[in-house]
């Protein structure tokens, strides 16, 4: 009795001490400027902003030092999802598609992003994005 509970107990902990991961979704990052690249934050322009998804849930922002604004916890499902981003200065929507990471590990990622509804300028600057709102 005393061997197959030593036995059971063993598989049990090989079995649940298993690495577990996850990919979140690469995180996207705005930054918002005027036609002559001057930040629309640092420079007070733009002072209210938020996102909403097509639900009307708002979207958690946060802030960087160099006022970039990050969408926390977006991307993380499988086809696609509409945002408004709403201010002061522009309303705009766009959209993220997202499909199943293909990896060693669970999780997500972004695919395409796309802005939709009105003339803006955006460019993919490697790791954010330049939005031109004046």
């Amino acid at each position: 009795m005393k061997n197959i509970f030593l036995f059971l107990l063993m598989a049990f902990v090989f079995t649940a001490c298993g690495e577990e991961c996850y990919n979140a979704p690469q995180p996207i990052v705005f930054e918002f400027v005027n036609s002559d690249d001057e930040n629309l934050i640092s420079n007070g322009t733009l002072s209210n902003y938020s996102i909403q998804d097509e639900n009307h849930v708002s979207i958690q922002l946060t802030k960087t030092d160099d006022n970039k604004i990050i969408l926390e916890k977006v991307g993380a499902y499988n086809g696609t999802k509409n945002y408004t981003f709403y201010s002061n200065v522009k309303v705009f929507d766009f959209s993220i598609q997202s499909s199943e990471f293909k990896g060693g590990c669970d999780g997500y990622q972004i695919n395409k992003l796309t802005f939709t509804g009105i003339a803006i300028d955006v460019t993919d600057e490697k790791g954010y994005y330049k939005i031109t709102l004046e």
